[in-house]
């Protein structure tokens, strides 16, 4: 079986995030950098699938020249060899998933494995595009996948419980929080990983335009939360919640 899955970089999501004075981005000159944490999941998913059925996993970035640096981890937890598409700027969720069909016609992998989201933008948008482009099944925040030959179940935490999909594959599927917790590469895989390949391409080559249809005019942190205050009794609290804070 050969499957395709992501590794987005991202700020670390212990890192304290903060806006530039003009409001144009995030200021990224202290950040420190790491996996998408559901790219993760979908890597370590991936491997899990690869050592109970054989065949191959490509791990794919998208991104500046930074990028390779998270590819090569996805290497260093197993993954058979890596695929850059070199990108001068960041790309749109729009753009991500058609470079990720063009690179699909080419890889013709049986899956594709996703996080859910990246905890940059947010968005949970990539995986259902990107099945809408291939016209290819879905199953999207994945708790659990069982391959069953050409089929996929999927198990996914809602509100009621668990719901149950099955999808035939060739499919895409997204990973959750809870489907997995991955592996921690050791030294002689990090270095292994130094000797795999990593193929660059760009989009242009896959016959892409990466120009974004979505373009953020300008960020800006939310306002501060005003502190609370102290009241003499149940009457007075009633009184303020229902006079001030008009909530009942």
């Amino acid at each position: 079986m050969k499957i395709l899955v992501t590794a987005k970089r991202v700020t670390d999501p212990d890192m304290k995030i903060t806006v530039k004075p003009d409001g144009s981005g995030i200021d990224l000159s202290s950040m420190s950098f790491k996996v998408n944490p559901f790219d993760e999941i979908a890597i370590e998913e991936a491997l899990r699938i690869r050592e109970e059925k054989g065949g191959e996993v490509v791990v794919v970035g998208i991104g500046g020249d930074k990028a390779p640096v998270e590819i090569r981890y996805g290497l260093s937890m197993g993954a058979d060899r890596g695929v850059h598409v070199v990108t001068g700027e960041d790309v749109d969720s729009d753009a991500v998933a058609r470079i990720l069909a063009k690179l699909v016609e080419v890889e013709t992998p049986d899956l594709v494995l996703l996080g859910k989201q990246a905890i940059d933008v947010d968005d949970n948008q990539v995986a259902q595009l990107l099945a809408q482009y291939l016209d290819w099944p879905q199953a999207c925040f994945a708790s659990k996948v069982i391959i069953d030959g050409t089929l996929a179940r999927v198990e996914r935490e809602v509100d009621g419980g668990i719901e149950v999909k099955e999808i035939d594959l060739p499919g895409v599927i997204s990973a959750d929080l809870r489907l997995n917790e991955p592996r921690y590469p050791a030294l002689p895989a990090i270095m292994k990983a130094k000797k795999k390949e990593i193929k660059q391409v760009k989009p242009g080559d896959l016959g892409v335009d990466p120009a974004p249809r979505v373009i953020i005019r300008k960020m800006a942190e939310p306002p501060r939360r005003k502190g609370g205050r102290f009241v003499a009794d149940v009457d007075e609290l009633v009184k303020l919640l229902k006079e001030e804070a008009r909530v009942i």
